[in-house]
């Protein structure tokens, strides 16, 4: 079949780098310049979903909410490193995962635009040899998506904003001191749960005909969160970055009707 404007791929595949300059953790004053390998999938099923919004199941038929599969990933931290955690445990790398549900507030005819509101609930455990729970996320956002922008054709935009909000474990695995590591200058601390701040994320995107490329920046508002008197926490405001690149490896001969 030959592909139309209005058909994509059923399925496209890939892989290439992103390189990003984050945080220790959120509200260190030390960052990390990480460079890692990049997975490149879209999927365009009926009912299963895999594109730059994440996984996605349609479990019942609906064109204004949809339940999908959210998932965040951080990656290690070593103490000796981290002028404010030093002769403290490390912090390992840690991975999030939950549902999501997803309820769109609007949307252009053509579905160039579209407001929704995303309700992820991820469950956070370390990743070592012995893996623990540290809690529970929940962040919900409102998300604005834009496809093909205005003078420049064929890039698309994303932007969120919304709060965050942790339980004690999760508070307590990165602003709790404990006695046993309290210094003159980093005295006890026992973190609560609840409000974690403000997070708000730009992003731009491009499929081009053999590889795609993106771009996000990220700000954090750690301001009146219920860790931000934590002598952890050292900045209350800052900004990450990112960049990627994939290449398309192979693309699926069946087209389908593109949403995305």
């Amino acid at each position: 079949m030959t592909a139309t404007a209005e058909e994509k791929p059923l399925w496209e595949a890939g892989l290439g780098l992103a390189a990003m300059r984050i945080p220790a953790y959120r509200g260190s004053d030390q960052s990390n310049h990480l460079v890692l390998p990049l997975p490149y999938l879209v999927y365009r099923g009926e009912v299963l979903k895999a594109d730059r919004n994440g996984v996605r199941g349609q479990l019942f038929e609906s064109d204004d909410i949809d339940f999908t599969l959210s998932a965040a990933l951080s990656p290690p931290s070593s103490s000796r490193k981290i002028r404010a955690r030093d002769g403290m445990p490390d912090l390992d790398a840690n991975f999030e995962i939950g549902p999501q549900i997803d309820v769109s507030l609007w949307r252009d005819v053509r579905r160039s635009r579209q407001i929704k509101f995303q309700m992820p609930v991820r469950a956070a455990f370390t990743l070592d040899r012995r893996p623990q729970s540290i809690g529970w996320v929940i962040h919900p956002r409102l998300n604005l998506d834009i496809t093909d922008l205005p003078g420049m054709a064929g890039w698309n935009l994303g932007l969120q904003f919304g709060p965050l909000f942790g339980d004690r474990r999760q508070h307590a695995y990165f602003y709790s001191v404990d006695a046993a590591y309290a210094t003159a200058n980093r005295p006890a601390y026992r973190a609560r749960g609840g409000y974690s701040g403000m997070e708000s994320l730009l992003g731009v995107s491009r499929r081009f005909s053999g590889h795609w490329l993106g771009a996000f920046v990220r700000y954090d508002n750690l301001q009146n969160a219920r860790f931000a008197d934590s002598p952890l926490v050292r900045t209350r405001h800052y900004f990450v970055f990112g960049v990627a690149v994939s290449w398309i490896l192979g693309e699926s001969s069946t087209r389908v009707p593109a949403d995305d």
